[in-house]
């Protein structure tokens, strides 16, 4: 039996296990969205109220599942306005199927309304992107790109099809999709044997761990490993919940606002595991001078990431999960006492502290709260800023999946977004967005999405009417200069609990420390959309802060 282009792209999303789709119609899309009416009891959709606030939130439905995220707009700047979302998606390999309409074929090419190459805007920021002109070819080419998005490093995929390929009928027969196998033959046995000589051999080993870890679903073979070896972890931002942050062998996030423990230890070990991690700048700081007296053993699934920002002493190419595999089967259990008491006397040194004993309303104590009274079971989500690096710090991470932020683009606006697509594919669970007040003018007409859907978000606005993190490097290295980062006194700035209430969502005003856990239980509680607007002084700053371009262990600090 023949349909129409529209039936067979949902057909084919029907068999690949898709449930929802995020997006926002137009005319290059109608036919589609014309199937949509008619597949509503299989298909949800959920109607956002910007094309980017789709992609974000296929891309937390991804990244809180596993399972690939689908975004879908209309063609030219409904195209465009996903490019953000998708690029977003790329940087921390997040398996997102972006779907766009395009013009009729015949009118490709031709400056025609609303007409604009995604294809070739998107190649750099997709793993693979198709134009579909031929409704014959549509089918396969979805297929494909499911395949695309989930195989080795997961990324986004783009599928552009015309207008008349929507239209267009056409057989269509099932297909069984192709099942995602680990990678495992890169995986060679040379190279384990110099990764198992290198562990055996040292005294002092580091385990760092990135987002690597988080996507392979490696976490159980994780912690066998670093029990095995008797070493310390530290996670970069994107692994954070890899392993429980109360872990004894936990040293903290690593990096530019790493702790202590994490970024010392890298310097003073002799052999440092990187799993899953890419080398950020963010991470490494100088990498010239990173980990300088530590052979690197980089483990990872993709081959350019080998040798790319940091030279590697050995490396091991595959599924991280699978080579934890073979090394735990082949290791004896070590012992490093001395190292590991060491780094626990920095921790215990150094450490994190949410401070409220001066009465002063601080973001740390905020996050500090919500770990608490969630004892972890929450999701969170996060914009990008200074309230991001508290949420690394002071959040209880104890489940992977449960920390979702843009960590390679550094999105500011991802989090509402993200927190909505969290919140759809994990019903029931409360859900955290963690935002700031530049952020949250960004991206704030997704609570209309959030209310429609009646999805349990709590946002929180660490609201410091400043752009915290611009301003705080402003205050380091630019002589105090403020330009532009200061949105005005709290008397004309936004009215963030006015405009929850504009969309009908519950809001909350939060001034003192004694109003916080109060407002945090009566928020989770109501079990919809609520915003805590939290007022903070402008000057609050991320500490440890390691400055542009130092040594990872040259810390400016508050004293």
């Amino acid at each position: 039996m023949k349909i129409n282009g529209s039936e067979i792209l949902l057909e084919c999303l029907l068999e690949q296990g898709v449930d929802t789709v995020f997006g926002y119609p137009g005319g290059a899309v109608l036919n589609i969205y014309d199937a949509l009416y008619k597949y509503n009891d299989k298909i949800r959709h959920v109607l956002t109220s910007h094309e980017q606030g789709a992609s974000h939130a296929a891309d937390g439905y991804a990244r809180s599942t596993g399972k690939v995220g689908v975004c879908l707009a209309t063609s030219g700047p409904g195209a465009t306005n996903l490019v953000t979302g998708i690029a977003t998606a790329y940087m921390d390999s997040s398996p997102v199927v972006a779907i766009t309409g395009n013009v009729a074929s015949t009118l490709l090419g031709k400056d025609s309304f609303q007409e604009v190459d995604i294809a070739g805007i998107t190649m750099p920021i997709t793993k693979h992107n198709f134009l579909v002109e031929d409704v014959e070819n549509l089918a396969d080419t979805v297929r494909k790109a499911f395949f695309i998005a989930q195989s080795g490093r997961p990324g986004p995929v783009l599928i552009d099809i015309t207008k008349d390929a929507t239209a267009a009928l056409c057989e269509y027969d099932y297909k069984k999709p192709r099942p995602i196998k680990r990678s495992t033959e890169s995986i060679k046995d040379g190279d384990i044997e110099t990764a198992l000589e290198l562990i055996r051999n040292s005294k002092q080993p580091l385990i760092v761990a990135g987002g690597g870890l988080i996507v392979s679903g490696a976490s159980d073979e994780f912690r066998e490993f670093a029990d095995k070896i008797d070493a310390p972890v530290a996670l970069t931002t994107m692994g954070l919940g890899g392993l429980p942050s109360d872990d004894e062998r936990f040293t903290g996030m690593i990096g530019m606002h790493g702790a202590r423990a994490s970024n010392i230890a890298a310097m003073n070990c002799d052999v440092l595991i990187a799993m899953g991690a890419r080398f950020s700048d963010r991470v490494t700081g100088d990498t010239a001078r990173f980990a300088e007296k530590a052979k690197i053993l980089h483990i990872d699934i993709d081959p350019a990431e080998i040798n790319k920002n940091v030279r590697a002493y050995s490396s091991v190419v595959g599924d991280l999960r699978e080579v934890l595999k073979i090394l735990n089967s082949k290791l004896d259990k070590q012992s490093h006492t001395k190292w590991m008491a060491e780094i626990a006397g920095i921790k215990q040194k150094y450490p994190l502290c949410a401070r409220s004993d001066d009465g002063v309303l601080r973001p740390s104590y905020v996050l500090q709260k919500i770990g608490e009274l969630t004892k972890g079971e929450a999701i969170v989500t996060t914009d990008v800023g200074q309230h991001q690096m508290f949420a690394c710090q002071f959040i209880s991470h104890r489940y992977p999946r449960y920390f979702i932020t843009s960590g390679g683009l550094g999105t500011m606006g991802f989090g509402l977004g993200a927190s909505i697509g969290a919140a759809v594919a994990n019903p029931g669970k409360t859900v955290f967005n963690i935002t700031g007040d530049g952020c949250f003018r960004m991206n704030n007409i997704e609570l209309a999405t959030a209310k429609n859907t009646g999805v349990p978000v709590v946002v929180i606005i660490m609201n410091n009417h400043v752009l915290g993190m611009v301003r705080q490097w402003q205050n380091f290295f630019y002589e105090q200069r403020y330009s532009h980062t200061t949105f005005g006194s709290s008397g004309e700035s936004v009215d963030f609990i006015k405009l929850a209430k504009a969309y009908h969502v519950d809001a909350f005003n939060v001034t003192t420390v004694e109003q916080v856990e109060p407002t945090l239980k009566a928020a989770i509680e109501l079990k919809r959309p609520v915003v805590i607007n939290v007022e903070l002084g402008p000057d609050d700053k991320v500490f440890p802060m390691i400055p542009a371009g130092a040594k990872i262990d040259e810390f400016v600090d508050e004293d």
